[in-house]
């Protein structure tokens, strides 16, 4: 039986440690529950927010309504060949813990994506990606829940929409859908991509010409450290903005006057301008303002250093912002939700 709560505090369950409420609240660990949840929401006519790791949210204000936290777990191979495995993790389950799983069981194609805060069915939601890796590049389908009918749908990739830190689950189908479960399609053979700089730099720093899997991860896990504060010691919610894209005419033009630009080219067909780059040009990088700061080794992380409040957060996004649009000419788009 599920047991729904009254004004629930979320502190604890989301990484920016903001201090807001949910209406009613209830954690549901299997399907049953879920469904149980969305008829109780049916019932008494609340509006459901699903809730997962709370690493890419910045909570406003109360929320409204039945707040649902997903901790179905559990992850397994259901199926493979000799060339692949299908590799299922339910949603409330850790994206480092299912990652973890896969590099254990000596399959390839999600060790880029290692130690990225959050859950299995967040990631699909925002296309998670990381060192040259997206999800989409491994995705083979996922299972959600309709939170109006209670029947389960299959998503291919081909119906996810992905693009860029983006899917249909943050547009047309924003809050209609609990996903209940993803698979991925992994190679049984050595399939690195090693093309990120950072991650070459650092091979070659550790004389590892033919890295084995392990190799991968201890690496991504030093360098994330070295530059990502963990949320559990300063509450932060990851990236705060996407990495820009830009048109080659405008991108050239900014090249111009700034050379030592870096960039990369994106899929599609438009050039990436690392976001961090822009802001600590602009000067923001560990510059604090009050509780709030852009992280002084990565000026990417905006964090909270204790005691913060939703509004100190969104003014210091708005007046970084307004000084990379001053500066460059350009639009940082956030990559954090706000509630």
């Amino acid at each position: 039986m599920i047991k729904i709560k009254e004004n629930i505090d979320l502190t604890p369950f989301n990484t920016f440690r903001l201090k807001q409420a949910a209406e009613f609240f209830v954690i549901v660990k299997n399907v049953q529950d879920l469904r149980a949840a969305i008829i109780w929401a049916k019932e008494n006519k609340q509006p459901i927010f699903i809730l997962g790791g709370g690493s890419n949210i910045l909570i406003s204000q109360k929320i409204k309504g039945l707040v649902i936290k997903n901790e179905i777990k559990g992850m397994e191979i259901i199926d493979k060949n000799d060339d692949y495995a299908l590799v299922e993790g339910k949603g409330g389950e850790s994206w480092t813990k299912f990652v973890n799983f896969t590099v254990n069981q000596g399959l390839y194609g999600l060790e880029n994506l290692f130690l990225i805060y959050g859950t299995v069915g967040a990631a699909p939601i925002q296309n998670i990606g990381a060192y040259g890796v997206e999800l989409k590049d491994v995705f083979y389908h996922l299972k959600a829940i309709n939170l109006k009918t209670g029947h389960e749908k299959i998503f291919s990739a081909a119906d996810c929409l992905f693009a860029y830190r983006d899917s249909i689950f943050k547009n047309k189908l924003k809050g209609k859908y609990f996903i209940y479960s993803v698979v991925v399609k992994l190679s049984r053979k050595p399939n690195f991509k090693l093309t990120y700089a950072p991650l070459k730099t650092e091979l070659a720093k550790r004389k590892i010409t033919e890295p084995c899997l392990r190799d991968i991860v201890n690496v991504i896990t030093d360098i994330r450290n070295s530059k990502l504060p963990n949320p559990g010691v300063l509450p932060n919610a990851g990236s705060y903005f996407k990495n820009i894209e830009i048109s080659e005419r405008k991108f050239k033009s900014l090249l111009k006057k700034y050379p030592e630009m870096p960039y990369f080219q994106s899929d599609n067909k438009k050039i990436k301008i690392p976001s961090g780059w822009l802001i600590e040009q602009a000067g923001f990088k560990g510059k604090r303002f009050g509780k709030v700061s852009m992280y002084e080794k990565q000026a990417l992380i905006l964090v909270n250093h204790g005691g913060a409040q939703a509004k100190d957060i969104l003014a210091l996004a708005e007046k970084v912002k307004k000084a990379v649009n001053k500066k460059f000419g350009v639009d940082l788009v956030e990559e954090v939700r706000v509630i």
